[in-house]
């Protein structure tokens, strides 16, 4: 089995950590983000993790590599320029060529999670569909598009996004497609699977599948922050060696003894939290610098940030390299 991950976006909503770090390359908690959704898909035996690229395609190759440590192989195909969702597809399909197989999975590279992916391989193969969604179903459907389908899984119509508060079945970005799909995709053409692909395909081979267990899209600081959390705190299934409950702290890292770090905190290799300090609810990425008497509550700081003793920083995030003065 092979998975085409989408990773092209430029990832708006996390800036500034992504103004210079693709958003798949960004740390979440000791590892690079998209890390995780490898090890996932290997533990599920996809062998080949092709990844279609669109912004800063070097750095993220610098950063995870070919895909060994996690069980699998990772290949790179950058797009010339940005296709949407189905056009990626089609791009990295035909760059595939013949060794794409005639069955393979398709997903948003910004999503944490641990569905059983297996199950929805499965029902796809049992209802001999041409393209199954898992469906995560969540408590606060407003800001998610909704999926309806009948008993047997086959779709019935897609509801956009109502504003009302309410549960429901959200469309979980994560796919099982026919390489048949592909021929509903025009060549070069920018297309969107979930606006143009899979409304056409309503009523004709269009199945869905509901996935219980964890499920973020990691796509804002508030949800990076509360992953990180669900990852320290065993939300999450995955492999990660905490220091603490919700904490980690990172190789080369100091902490004085007088500082006071949690009960939330990510503290990254190489930083230094000096006496009398305060880091609460907060990441710092490798070599932040917090001075004696800071205070750093709720945030994100990239990598070399420094802050200046007695200085604030509170519900914010700080590129990298920046320096917050007292």
């Amino acid at each position: 089995m092979q998975a085409i991950v989408l990773v092209g976006g430029e990832g708006t909503r996390l800036r500034p950590l992504t103004e210079t770090v693709p958003k798949p390359a960004v740390t979440l908690v000791d590892r690079p983000l998209l890390t995780y959704m490898v090890e996932w898909l290997a533990g599920h035996g996809v062998e080949e993790v092709v990844l279609a690229c669109g912004f800063m395609p070097d750095i993220l190759r610098e950063a995870l590599g070919d895909g060994e440590s996690a069980g699998t192989r990772i290949r790179y195909i950058a797009e010339p320029r940005p296709l949407g969702t189905a056009g990626a597809i089609r791009f990295a399909a035909a760059e595939l060529g013949e060794s794409l197989g005639d069955r393979f999975v398709a997903l948003n590279g910004d999503i944490l999670t641990d569905l059983d992916l297996t199950a929805l391989i499965e029902a796809h193969e049992e209802h001999e569909a041409r393209a199954t969604l898992g469906l995560h179903p969540v408590d606060d459907a407003s800001a998610y598009g909704l999926v309806r389908r009948d008993e047997s899984g086959m779709v019935l119509a897609f509801l956009e996004k109502t504003g009302e508060k309410a549960p429901g079945e959200i469309n979980a970005g994560i796919y099982v497609l026919e390489r048949s799909v592909l021929e509903t995709i025009p060549e070069g053409e920018k297309v969107s699977i979930e606006r143009d692909v899979f409304p056409r395909l309503t009523g004709d081979g269009l199945y869905a599948t509901r996935l219980d267990g964890y499920w973020m899209d990691i796509g804002t600081p508030e949800r990076y922050l509360q992953a990180t959390w669900d990852i320290l705190e065993g939300m999450v299934e995955t492999r990660v060696e905490a220091t603490g409950p919700g904490m980690y702290v990172g190789p080369g890292a100091k902490i004085d003894e007088s500082a006071a770090v949690g009960p939330r905190a990510v503290i990254g290799p190489g930083c230094s939290v000096e006496a009398g300090a305060e880091v609460r609810e907060s990441v710092l990425l490798d070599d932040c610098a917090i001075g004696a008497g800071a205070q750093v509550g709720a945030s994100i700081l990239a990598a070399g940030v420094e802050v200046a003793p007695g200085a604030s920083v509170n519900g914010a995030v700080i590129g990298r390299d920046e320096r917050v003065a007292a």
